[in-house]
């Protein structure tokens, strides 16, 4: 039962949910997922703690940079869950379509002068 709340209490915010969509498309730093959310670096690394906690998400340090990427859902079958059925939600979201667009601008040497 902890892992399902865990999950759900982990989804359970618009932002996170966000991030969850974006890196569906793929794997991203916390400054490319600032630019997309229009948010603080520091709100921006909360949720993704959050998001990692609850198995949802997993990042990776290469060299200088921390790359976020969804996880594999193998650590529990509710996040595996949650993961597949986000797959096919709110793509048609106004919201979330328009942070979509922007996204191939969003690029990490551009925001981060390297």
């Amino acid at each position: 039962m902890k892992e399902f709340i865990k999950a759900m209490k982990a989804l359970s915010d618009i932002n996170r949910v966000k991030i969850v969509k974006l890196l569906q498309y793929k794997m991203m730093c916390v400054c490319e997922l600032r630019t997309a959310l229009g948010v603080a670096q520091p709100t921006v690394s909360k949720h993704l703690k959050i998001l990692e906690n609850a198995g949802l998400v997993v990042s990776k340090k290469e060299g200088l940079w921390v790359n976020y990427y969804l996880s594999d859902g193998s650590a529990s079958p509710y996040v595996a869950s949650m993961l597949g059925n986000l797959r096919h939600w709110l793509d048609h979201d106004p919201e979330f379509k328009e942070i979509i667009e922007k996204l191939p601008d969003i690029r990490r040497d551009l925001i981060c002068n390297v």
